[in-house]
C-alpha cells in the first residue's frame, strides 16, 4: 500500500462521524458500527457483525470488559417508504474499532488500513504508513516461515532429512543472491547472530517465499523423490525469480538490510499492550 493509497484510506476513515462522550470529565471518542462497516469494505450488515463478534470475544479472552469498549444500542433508519425501523447498532470506542480491525476478512485492503489507523495515537498519513510497512514485514516473514516449513515436510517424506533441507535452501539462497552463498549474505550485511530472512527487506523476503512457494508446489505435483531433483528444482525457481527482479533493474544481493525482524516483532508486542492499557473506556451503563 503506498502513500497515496494510504491518504485515500485515511480521508475516507476521517471522514466518518466520531461522536464525543463524557465520563468523570474525560472526553471519549466513540464511533457507531454501522457508519464504520463500510469504509471497512462490508456491503452486508450480517457479515460485519460476524467480525464484530470476533472482536468482542477476542476482547473477553485478554481479560477486557467488554462493556467498556462495545456498547449496544437501536437506532432508528428511514425506510423508502417514509417510515421507520429500529436496528441494532453499536457504540465503539477506539479500541473496539482497533479489534473488529484484527478480527475482519485479511483479504481487505480497508481493514489493513483500519488496524493501523486505529492503533496510533497520531493519524498522520506517514505515522500510519510506517506501521503498515512493520505489518506487511512480520506478515511476509511468517508467510516464508509457513511454506519453509511445508518444504520441510514435503522433502522429509521424500527421502531427504534436516541437513538436506538445509543444503536446499542454501543452493537456493545462493541461485537468488547471485552466486553468494546464505553466510556470504550475512556477512554482507553485517550479520552476526540470527536467520538471514531477519533481515532482509520484504521485498527480498517476498521473493524467497515465492520461490519457495513453487519449490512445493512442483514437489507435490510432480511427486519429486531425494535430494538432487529438489534441490534442481529450488535451485531453477530461485533463479527464475531472481531474472525477474532483474528485468526491473532489482539485484537482491544490492538491497540494504532492515531492521531485525525480532525488534520489530518486540516493538510490536509492546504496543499492542500498550493499546490496550491506554484505551479510553465507555461511560458505565448507569450513568
Amino acid at each position: 500500500m503506498d502513500i497515496q493509497q494510504i491518504k485515500t484510506y485515511k480521508s475516507a476513515f476521517d471522514e466518518i462521524e466520531r461522536h464525543i462522550v463524557g465520563d468523570n470529565g474525560e472526553d471519549i471518542e466513540v464511533w457507531y458500527a454501522r457508519e464504520l462497516q463500510h469504509v471497512l469494505g462490508y456491503v452486508r450488515w450480517e457479515n460485519f457483525a460476524v467480525a464484530i463478534g470476533r472482536a468482542m470475544q477476542s476482547c473477553k479472552t485478554q481479560g477486557i470488559n467488554i462493556d467498556d469498549h462495545f456498547r449496544e444500542v437501536t437506532k432508528m433508519v428511514s425506510l423508502g417508504s417514509g417510515s421507520e425501523r429500529a436496528v441494532l447498532d453499536f457504540i465503539l470506542t477506539r479500541y473496539a474499532c482497533y479489534l473488529i480491525a484484527q478480527n475482519g476478512d485479511p483479504k481487505k485492503e480497508e481493514i489493513a488500513f483500519a488496524q493501523s489507523y486505529f492503533a496510533v495515537q497520531t493519524r498522520r498519513a506517514e505515522v500510519i504508513e510506517e506501521r503498515l510497512h512493520m505489518l506487511e514485514r512480520l506478515e511476509t516473514r511468517d508467510r516464508l516461515r509457513s511454506s519453509e516449513k511445508q518444504l520441510s515436510k514435503n522433502i522429509y517424506e521424500r527421502g531427504v532429512d534436516d541437513k538436506g533441507f538445509a543444503r536446499i535452501r542454501s543452493k537456493g539462497d545462493s541461485a537468488l543472491f547471485g552466486g553468494l552463498t546464505t553466510e556470504q549474505m550475512k556477512q554482507r550485511l553485517g550479520i552476526k547472530s540470527g536467520a538471514l530472512a531477519d533481515r532482509l527487506p520484504t521485498l527480498t523476503i517476498a521473493a524467497k517465499n515465492l520461490a519457495t512457494e513453487m519449490t512445493n508446489y512442483n514437489v507435490e505435483q510432480k511427486d519429486m523423490f531425494g535430494e538432487q531433483a529438489i534441490t534442481n528444482e529450488h535451485i531453477q525457481n530461485n533463479v527464475s525469480v531472481r531474472e525477474m527482479l532483474g528485468r526491473r533493474g532489482i539485484k537482491p544481493e544490492n538491497l540494504p538490510p532492515a531492521e531485525d525482524i525480532k525488534k520489530v516483532e518486540r516493538r510490536m508486542a509492546k504496543e499492542e499492550k500498550q493499546i490496550a492499557e491506554g484505551a479510553k473506556k465507555l461511560p458505565h451503563k448507569n450513568k
